[in-house]
C-alpha cells in the first residue's frame, strides 16, 4: 500500500463537509500546521473537530474558526482564542468541553477498538449530565463513549515511508493516541526517511495505523507565551 502523498492538499483532498476530524497537538506544540492550512484553503464546512485545544485567533484551528468552518468543537482547553469565545457566546459554535484525561482516554479507547470506558472524572459535575453512572467498589463512575472520527490528522518529528512515526517532546501528548483512532490517519512529518532507517525502539506509532504521510514544510512552531529572565 502506497502511503506517501505529495503534500497537504493531496492528503486532505477527500475530507468533505460535515466530516469529524481529530487534530493532534498540545497547545500550539505538535499541531498539523500544513494540513490545517490546506483545510482552510479547501474551504470545507460544518466540521466537528476533536482537539485538546482550539488554537489561537490567527494560528492552528483558530484559522478554521475564522472562516466559520467548524460546526462543533470537542476540546479540553479553549482559552486564548477570542473568536472561539465570540462564536460560543453567540450560539454559532457548538462546544463539548471534556476533562483532559477523559479526552485522551476516549481517543485511546477508539484506537483500542473499545466502545466505551468508565471514568471517575466528572462525576457530580455538569460533565455527568445525561450520562450513565455505575458503581464499582463503592465508587461511582461515568460511562464515556469512544470517539468516532472519520479522519485523524497528526504531526510527527520523523516518519518513514511505511508510516512509522516518532514524536518529539510535548507533541507526544495527543498525537500518538489520535493516530490510532482515526478511520483514516494522515501524518505530516518534519523529516521523511526511507523504511528501515528509524530505530524500531524509538518508534511511537507503528505504520499500521497510518494511511497517508508526507513531508511538511515551513513550520512556524509557535509557542503561546515566552517568558525569560532579565
Amino acid at each position: 500500500m502506497k502511503k506517501i502523498v505529495k503534500n497537504a492538499e493531496e492528503a486532505v483532498q477527500d475530507i468533505q463537509d460535515g466530516a469529524t476530524i481529530m487534530l493532534g497537538g498540545f497547545g500550539l506544540c505538535g499541531i498539523p500546521e500544513n494540513c490545517i492550512s490546506a483545510l482552510v484553503k479547501k474551504g470545507v464546512k460544518n466540521l466537528t473537530c476533536i482537539s485538546n485545544n482550539a488554537g489561537v485567533d490567527d494560528f492552528g484551528i483558530g484559522l478554521m474558526l475564522q472562516q466559520k468552518q467548524v460546526k462543533k468543537m470537542i476540546s479540553s482547553y479553549v482559552g486564548e482564542n477570542a473568536e472561539f469565545e465570540r462564536q460560543l457566546l453567540s450560539g454559532e459554535l457548538e462546544v463539548d468541553l471534556i476533562p483532559q484525561g477523559t479526552l485522551a482516554t476516549r481517543c485511546m479507547a477508539a484506537g483500542y477498538g473499545m466502545p466505551a470506558v468508565f471514568t471517575l472524572a466528572g462525576f457530580g459535575t455538569e460533565v455527568a449530565e445525561g450520562k450513565e453512572v455505575r458503581e464499582f467498589n463503592g465508587k461511582k463512575y461515568l460511562l464515556e463513549y469512544a470517539f468516532d472520527s472519520d479522519f485523524a490528522i497528526v504531526k510527527a518529528w520523523k516518519g518513514d515511508t511505511h508510516g512509522n512515526l516518532i514524536f518529539k517532546a510535548t507533541a507526544r501528548n495527543f498525537n500518538p493516541l489520535m493516530a490510532m483512532a482515526g478511520k483514516i490517519t494522515i501524518a505530516e512529518v518534519e523529516e521523511l526517511v526511507p523504511a528501515g532507517e528509524l530505530n524500531p525502539n524509538e518508534i511511537h506509532t507503528p505504520g499500521i495505523y497510518v494511511h497517508r504521510i508526507f513531508q511538511g514544510a515551513n513550520y512556524e512552531k509557535r509557542i503561546e507565551q515566552l517568558t525569560t529572565r532579565k
